[in-house]
């Protein structure tokens, strides 16, 4: 069973749920793919396993041996990445202009590296995760090599648990497609409610089942209303609605997952609505 976890925004609070669920299904697969800050492995004190360079893309490499600095090179760039023969790694986007135009063939393209993907092994799974290049691409590419490592491995508990980036770029696409499930993680605000939207339109364009979680549905219960009211007339199902609870806070501070909290309202509304998925959508 592959679970993705998304959100249209930022902020929502789609990791201290993944985190949550993956505490709960012990045994589980974890990836971290929200590629451009990746923070589940944080939470645990795990062991690295596995490292494996990636390359998402190239850039212009000049031979200064051949170059005559004729600035040819500098007319046709459109990203201003060469100068007379002196490349900008964090401007270059590897098109290849420079390389044709060249009249003595001293530029070639390059493989530049993006990031190191990571097999992390904790005490209640592995972890795979990416840490990026300074100025790296969180690419759509970057994701598919990560979930393809992550499925030559076997889950003891049978679910994989995929954190995606937010909103509904490339690397959400390579994020949501080929899972069993999505559930969609919104808050009550008017920002939250229309990126919700978005992000559950790039569900149904892949013909993918979501399922949907308001997380502190009670700050604005107008709006969760208003989300609600969506939901129904689009047939999506709402699975949770998870309250404010201060000790969230204290949660990422302490980087401990909530559902080892006791007394946290959040913690009781988690375990509930993963109850409920597992009942109701989850089949081995």
């Amino acid at each position: 069973m592959k679970l993705g976890i998304i959100s249209g925004k930022g902020g929502t609070g789609k990791t201290t749920i993944a985190i949550s669920i993956a505490e709960l299904e012990k045994g589980s697969i974890s990836i971290d793919a929200d590629v451009d800050a990746s923070n589940m492995f944080l939470y645990y004190d795990g062991e690295d396993i596995d490292k494996e360079y990636f390359s998402g893309n190239e850039i212009a490499q000049v031979d200064s041996n051949i170059c005559t600095q004729c600035g040819q090179c500098n007319q046709v760039c459109k990203f201003d990445a060469i100068d007379m023969g002196k490349v900008n790694p964090l401007k270059c986007e590897g098109c290849g202009a420079c390389q044709i135009i060249c009249p003595v063939d001293a530029i070639n393209l390059v493989e530049q590296k993006t990031a190191d993907i990571y097999e992390t092994q904790t005490p209640t799974g592995k972890i795979f995760r990416a840490d990026m290049e300074i100025g790296g691409d969180g690419s759509g590419l970057l994701v598919s090599r990560l979930r393809k490592k992550a499925e030559k491995h076997e889950s003891k508990s049978g679910i994989t648990i995929l954190d995606g980036s937010p909103g509904i770029g490339c690397a959400v696409i390579a994020s949501i497609t080929n899972n069993d499930l999505v559930l969609i993680v919104t808050e009550p605000t008017k920002s939250g409610k229309e990126d919700f939207i978005r992000v559950h339109q790039l569900t149904e364009h892949f013909g993918i089942d979501s399922i949907v979680c308001i997380n502190k549905y009670d700050i604005n219960e107008d709006m969760s209303l208003e989300i609600e009211n969506y939901c129904k007339e689009e047939e999506i199902p709402v699975v949770g609605k998870i309250p404010f609870d201060e000790e969230i806070v204290e949660s990422i501070n302490s980087l401990k997952p909530i559902i080892y909290y006791e007394d946290s309202k959040a913690n009781l509304a988690i375990r509930e609505m993963w109850k409920t998925i597992k009942e109701k959508y989850i089949n081995f």
